[in-house]
């Protein structure tokens, strides 16, 4: 009884955090900008916790299931497929609203981790990203990816030992335990978190009435990648879990209300991830060791909601800039957003850095990027709302299958 009240209270806190951080950042943008400091403390405190959280439950996971092609297949299989449906349900929205036509109705210098992406490709962003020479200072870059791996092989090595790595699994268990008691230690600041998070974006912006007139600006750019997000967020992905996973997405979402206004707030997947495993798999009762492999892993790389918006912002620059797409033109996009998503872990302001790779696919001009830059921050909160979703399902979804094919 008490933890229901006290995840309760916690929601109502968070919502209220919202609520308020809105109201100081529209009418008060100065005191939201100095109270800055408190969403920076809330976002450190999750990313200190974040990287220990990944490497020890996926080592963990490994560990216990023994069978990581089955699972990683599985795992991989769902992503690409939800990714791809995500992209496909972008191009149509931006095909059917027209967002560009008109001409350019916003100009803006292209940004310095933009620019400095010309250039890149496919295999830089898939394949180079996946393994590091050096872990320490992918740890300190917060590149996750090659962690990922890294926990990966190791996991896969300790239950190869057998009975000899018992001892680990205890101490990997014990650490587990206890990493799960900071997470729910800072949960507490959560609120505090959220308002100011929400009061200083929206006071670097100028405040509520800026906010407005830059959506009103690109109101039908908005209107497209909102409602790109609402078909695959509250159509696609509750009927991929009723069907697939024999849950009600009402009671499923209730579980996750903590998870998704965290990420709404921190427009960050991987800071989110560890209330999303609480949740997912304390309130969810999603089997730990399958949650423990599935959401760090799409944390990092199931991006349904980052592969929409990509192949909605490129197609609106195509628009803006009057170039005609052709049906061949659709096809790359729809598989260089697909694929550029989901290599898109490690790289800061990820979704910005792989539409690189998109517009180069079609030849598109990369300081298109300069159209939407003065919108990107709040429809990454969006998106990043969506990716966290995707993955809550997925982790459901795979354990299903898991379950089903454990004969349980």
């Amino acid at each position: 009884m008490n933890k229901y009240f006290r995840d309760h209270y916690l929601i109502m806190g968070i919502i209220l955090g919202v609520i308020l951080g809105g109201m100081v950042g529209s009418f008060l943008p100065e005191l939201g900008i100095k109270l800055s400091f408190l969403g920076t403390l809330f976002l450190n405190a999750l990313k200190m916790i974040v990287l220990p959280l990944i490497v020890v439950s996926i080592t963990l996971s490994i560990m216990k299931v023994g069978n990581l092609g089955s699972l990683g297949i599985k795992t991989l299989i769902y992503y690409l497929i939800t990714t791809g449906i995500a992209v496909f349900i972008g191009i149509l929205v931006v095909n059917v609203i027209h967002p560009g036509d008109g001409g350019m109705v916003l100009t803006g210098e292209m940004p310095d981790i933009v620019s400095s992406k010309e250039g890149m490709s496919l295999v830089d962003v898939l394949l180079l990203k996946f393994v590091s020479p050096n872990l320490f200072n992918s740890a300190e870059e917060f590149e996750i990816l090659p962690l990922i791996v890294a926990s990966i092989l190791f996991g896969a090595a300790f239950a190869s030992l057998g009975k000899q790595s018992q001892v680990i699994v205890d101490v990997f268990t014990i650490l587990d335990k206890a990493i799960m008691k900071i997470v729910h230690w800072i949960m507490i600041f959560t609120p505090i978190g959220i308002f100011s998070l929400i009061a200083e974006r929206i006071g670097i912006a100028g405040g509520g009435s800026a906010v407005m007139e830059l959506a009103m600006e690109l109101g039908k750019y908005v209107l497209s990648v909102v409602a790109g997000l609402f078909i695959h967020g509250f159509i696609v992905l509750p009927i991929i879990l009723l069907l697939f996973a024999r849950r009600n997405p009402l009671e499923y979402v209730q579980n996750l209300g903590k998870a998704l206004l965290t990420a709404f707030s921190t427009a960050s997947s991987s800071a989110t991830l560890p209330l999303t495993m609480e949740g997912v798999i304390d309130e969810a009762k999603v089997t730990p060791k399958v949650g423990r492999f599935v959401l760090p892993l799409g944390a990092t790389i199931n991006m349904d909601g980052t592969a929409l918006y990509e192949a909605v912002a490129v197609i609106f620059i195509a628009q803006s800039y009057g170039i005609e797409l052709g049906m061949a033109e659709m096809v790359v996009v729809f598989f260089t957003a697909t694929l550029a998503a989901i290599g898109a872990a490690g790289i800061p302001e990820a979704g910005l850095v792989t539409m690189v790779l998109v517009l180069q696919a079609v030849g598109l001009p990369l300081e298109g990027v300069g159209l939407i830059l003065a919108i990107d921050w709040l429809l990454d909160r969006f998106r990043t709302t969506i990716n966290v979703w995707g993955d809550c399902i997925g982790a459901a979804v795979i354990d299903r299958i898991e379950s089903g094919n454990n004969g349980t």
